[in-house]
């Protein structure tokens, strides 16, 4: 029986329009001085808008860049028409919502570069193509429900927009299907049900199973209906935050939540919500663990409330973490990386065989519990949270309860430990080491050259840290890219890696695995976000592609290695000899074999060279003219040696020596690339360096210590300039390269 009322994606569109038109609003110029509230002389609709949270307007890049190329997009005013959906005369459910007009502040737009590059007339501009638009007035509004899924289902949805089809402007809805993604998932494919009208730029795209907001209408096609909207999700690509701040993303996900939390909570009026209207939506596909199987609408909003009580997670990766173990494996590592606690919850969705949807959140949510905060929660925000857990699983398994409890206990004693070990160090006071790389994991860029073509294949992945020796996860990969075009092809991939490590107390460190030769590409130098090159923003290093393992014993000729001669294995002219303070060999280790003496002598030097003193000694150079050293001169330099080349990678002697320092065991080496006037003098480089690393005292802290130095010459400080194109080589056994093979061009 239907007592009469639509049933299915009718009834849902029935459900969803009346509270998606409340929270879609008409983008237009600027309201004039002397314009009264409301009015109709704001001008032509430039497109559509949506409140995702109070104060904060989401839209399409396109659509604030009317009115011409030379118009800055960032900090542009906008006028804002929207419905406030209180009633005007007082009284609950009163009809007539009062209008109003609002000016409205360009925040940022993605991606970043549409500032400086922007499409010509009529031209599809680049995805994501979105505007955050902070409104400048308190008013009241209503705010969508955005997804918290990485992707989106392809089934029945509604699209939102300003039409004007009966000669006024207005906000209409029409229902299609999605047909697929585009541009990576950052775009999705309206099927051709019905025409999008210009105005519906930057309307919402509603999942009418779901009742979520999945996308936001960017174009439509040229002939016949449908046409594209961009993935919500791409919002987790807005620019982070400086260390110790809290991200634009995080900000307004957070007043998201709250705002709806509190809809729920609240009891002044008998209008429907986005939870009750998900609890009165029509069934989905049949849960095999019955109700107990899903939360329900309103223990959802409850607990995405309570998880925005608390401090941001302190990493993308601590929340993936958090979700494979209640997961109970590996989430989808397709990008855009989770930054918040609801990105996580939006993870535990269809999990495998055996764990329901709703044993799995309550997990997650008692390990959110006793997490690592960014900074301390409010009082009692995470015992609160526990509380609601314990309740909520009342209603489910006594299995489960038992389960949530002795983890919950587990996590308290973990987190306990965690503060005594923080306060033993913090009691240690001057002695506590600082300025190293952070623990965690970090983003590791291989390139390969294509012989003799100059063309590059590449791939981007997250390298897990020391906790799991070789793990990889990759991100993105590639073929064939010019020099040139590098810079550009990686932008996005590394972006998305940077956002899976960093964390809020330091950027990610940035490995750059290639061949020597390329050890002179300008990685450090690249802009990815934030108008600053990457070697500014964080620590980047290099490694020699495959990991420090080789087949062949020191002084042995690398394959395909130009330079590599008979007489390097002797004393060459200008080595000072076999270093007096170091032995040619260790006691017993004649027996051994020849890998387990090259990884003890590696293991060796680079303990040696982490606790300092250092010090540097020319590899590649004597008195300003080349050499090439020789094998036995390098395994007999003391073991807290840094070697130094000053020639281009690429190029004799250099090339023979990196591999040769490789060989001797050193995990810690300076090149750089060849300054504009190769007739240059190399003295002000070494000088320079053997200053910095005096004043380092040990190796751990290099790579730090060359970020500043190379922030210090973007800043054109004069002092620094020795340092351009400096590059560190950084063989850390503890962060090891998985052994994957390149990548092979098109098939």
């Amino acid at each position: 029986m239907t007592d009469g009322r639509t049933t299915g994606t009718a009834r849902a569109f029935e459900l969803l329009e009346p509270l998606v038109q409340a929270a879609t609003v008409r983008v237009h110029a600027p309201p004039g001085g002397y314009d009264t509230p409301g009015s109709h002389r704001t001008g032509p609709t430039w497109g559509s808008g949506f409140f995702i949270a109070p104060g904060w307007v989401l839209t399409c890049a396109h659509v604030v860049g009317e009115g011409g190329a030379a118009v800055r997009l960032t900090g542009r005013e906008v006028g804002i028409t929207f419905h406030s959906g209180r009633p005007r005369h007082g009284g609950h459910g009163a009809p007539g919502a009062v209008t109003g007009t609002v000016t409205g502040r360009v925040e940022c737009v993605l991606p970043e570069r549409l500032e400086e590059r922007r499409p010509g007339r009529h031209a599809l501009w680049d995805l994501p193509d979105l505007a955050l638009i902070r409104v400048l007035a308190p008013v009241s509004h209503a705010c969508v429900w955005l997804t918290d899924r990485s992707r989106p289902r392809f089934d029945e949805v509604a699209y939102f927009g300003c039409t004007e089809d009966l000669g006024t402007p207005e906000i209409t809805g029409r229902t299609t299907r999605l047909r697929g993604t585009a541009g990576n998932g950052a775009a999705i494919r309206l099927a051709d049900d019905d025409e999008i009208d210009p105005g519906m730029s930057g309307g919402p795209v509603v999942d009418l199973a779901r009742g979520e907001v999945v996308g936001v209408v960017k174009a439509r096609r040229q002939t016949g209906g449908g046409g594209l909207a961009v993935s919500v999700v791409q919002l987790r690509t807005l620019p982070t935050a400086a260390r110790g701040q809290v991200g634009l993303y995080r900000r307004i996900m957070q007043a998201h939540d709250l705002h709806h939390y509190d809809q729920h909570l609240s009891d002044l009026d008998n209008r429907r919500t986005w939870t009750d209207v998900h609890g009165e939506l029509p069934p989905q596909e049949r849960d095999p663990y019955g109700s107990r199987g899903r939360l329900t609408p309103g223990e959802r909003t409850t607990l995405y409330g309570l998880l925005a009580e608390l401090p941001p997670p302190s990493s993308s990766e601590a929340v993936r973490t958090l979700v494979e173990a209640a997961r109970g494996e590996e989430p989808d590592p397709q990008p855009p990386a989770p930054l918040s606690w609801r990105d996580g919850l939006g993870l535990l969705y269809d999990p495998p065989a055996g764990t329901g949807e709703a044993a799995a959140m309550l997990r997650y949510a008692t390990d959110v519990s006793v997490a690592e905060y960014r900074e301390p929660p409010a009082p009692g925000a995470d015992e609160e949270l526990w509380d609601w857990v314990r309740a909520t699983a009342e209603r489910l398994w006594r299995p489960l309860r038992r389960e949530l409890g002795e983890r919950h206990e587990r996590g308290l004693a973990e987190r306990e430990r965690r503060r005594r070990a923080s306060a033993g160090r913090a009691a240690a006071g001057p002695h506590r080491r600082t300025g190293g790389l952070p623990p965690g994991s970090s983003v590791l860029l291989e390139v390969w050259a294509h012989g003799w073509e100059h063309l590059y294949d590449w791939r981007v992945s997250v390298l897990a840290g020391p906790a799991h020796p070789g793990r990889l996860t990759p991100v993105d990969s590639g073929v064939r890219a010019t020099v040139a075009g590098l810079p550009e092809r990686l932008r996005a991939p590394l972006a998305e890696a940077f956002r899976r490590c960093d964390t809020h107390v330091a950027a990610a460190l940035l490995e750059v695995a290639v061949a020597p030769e390329l050890f002179g590409l300008p990685v450090e130098d690249w802009v990815v976000a934030g108008g600053v090159p990457l070697g500014v923003q964080r620590p980047v290093v290099l490694r020699h592609a495959g990991g420090r393992a080789t087949a062949h014993g020191p002084g042995c000729p690398h394959p395909g290695d130009p330079g590599t001669h008979p007489g390097d294995l002797g004393t060459h002219p200008g080595d000072p000899g076999p270093h007096p303070s170091r032995p040619g060999a260790r006691a017993g280790a004649a027996d051994a074999h020849p890998a387990d003496r090259e990884a003890a002598r590696a293991a060796d030097r680079w303990a040696r060279v982490q606790a300092g003193p250092l010090q540097d000694e020319r590899a590649d150079c004597a008195g300003g003219r080349p050499r090439a050293p020789s094998a036995a001169w390098l395994s007999a330099l003391p073991d807290n040696t840094v070697p130094v080349h000053c020639r281009a990678a690429d190029q004799e002697p250099t090339l023979g020596s990196l591999h040769a320092v490789r060989d001797a065991g050193y995990g810690v080496a300076v090149t750089r690339r060849p300054p504009p006037d190769p007739r240059a003098s190399c003295a002000p480089f070494h000088r320079g360096l053997r200053e910095e690393l005096a004043d380092a005292g040990r190796a751990e802290v290099l790579p730090v210590r060359l970020q500043t130095l190379r922030g210090r010459a973007y800043g054109a400080d004069p002092d620094a300039y020795w340092s351009a194109g400096t590059g560190l080589v950084w063989e850390d056994p503890a962060r090891p390269l998985p052994d994957v093979e390149p990548l092979h061009g098109d098939l």
